[in-house]
């Protein structure tokens, strides 16, 4: 997390910059906001070299890309010198690294079911051999079977109904179109492979959500209009908006900012 550095003598800083592109282009901070869906206090922050509001240096990076654009400023040249100020662009961590250390830690205190059913297993093969091969005259001396013969063991019964086989439980994607209402726009996110933060908006530019979504978590967010959402590791969140799987949002440890409407899930 960065505050911008004083400019040099010979160029603005990266906040004057794109202050000064603005109102050349004559664009208000709403206007700009509206275009980038960048909320209008961190656009401010921004201008003024403050980007301890963006959440960290990717972020901060995204966000000069996305304001050099709007403003009509190169945004390669734009983001080098937020580098050069900030000292240097960060280094990608792969996503996996990033979780290592939950998958491989340990539960205290689990009990060790697997020793418990191989004892069990012991006990009752101990059990049936006592039956077979004990010394009692009583288990060498035939039975009698009331039961059916055993040529008419495997034949069904036909006055008996067949066991009802149980319905299968609904898979993500039904789930999901189960709970999409029509006049509405509806957003499911799963994380599948990995955890990503995210947040979403409503059209109104209302905060619905934001935070962690752990590996295996979903949410499901519903508007009248639009939702906005920004992915922080798109490729490890599956989007199902309106009922329909989205099929690609972005790749691994790719921020993504995203719209959607009702009807087909086409990106906003």
């Amino acid at each position: 997390m960065s505050i911008g550095n004083s400019p040099s003598e010979d160029r603005p800083s990266v906040g004057q910059a794109i202050q000064k592109a603005r109102i050349d282009a004559r664009l208000t901070v709403d206007e700009v906001s509206a275009t980038t869906r960048v909320r209008v206090p961190i656009v401010h922050a921004i201008e003024q070299d403050d980007f301890s509001r963006c959440g960290g240096d990717v972020y901060a990076r995204g966000h000069v890309r996305t304001l050099a654009k709007a403003v009509g400023l190169d945004p390669d040249e734009l983001v080098a010198q937020y580098d050069a100020e900030h000292g240097g662009r960060p280094a990608p961590t792969p996503a996996a690294a990033l979780f290592e250390a939950e998958r491989i830690r340990p539960e205290p205190g689990r009990p060790n079911w697997t020793a418990a059913m191989v004892a069990a297993i012991v006990a009752v093969v101990g059990f049936v051999g006592f039956t077979l091969f004990g010394d009692d005259d009583s288990a060498r001396t035939p039975v009698a079977q009331d039961g059916p013969s055993p040529d008419s063991a495997g034949e069904p019964d036909p006055a008996k109904p067949a066991d009802p086989k149980p319905d299968p439980e609904p898979s993500v994607s039904e789930s999901a179109i189960a709970a999409a209402p029509a006049d509405k726009v509806t957003v499911k996110l799963v994380a599948e492979d990995g955890k990503s933060w995210f947040s979403a908006e409503a059209h109104n530019g209302r905060l619905l959500e934001e935070g962690v979504l752990q590996d295996g978590d979903s949410r499901t967010f519903t508007d009248d209009k639009r939702i906005d959402l920004v992915l922080g590791n798109a490729g490890a969140v599956t989007l199902f908006v309106n009922g329909k799987e989205v099929d690609k949002v972005g790749e691994v440890g790719q921020v993504q900012r995203v719209s959607y409407t009702k009807g087909d899930p086409e990106q906003g």
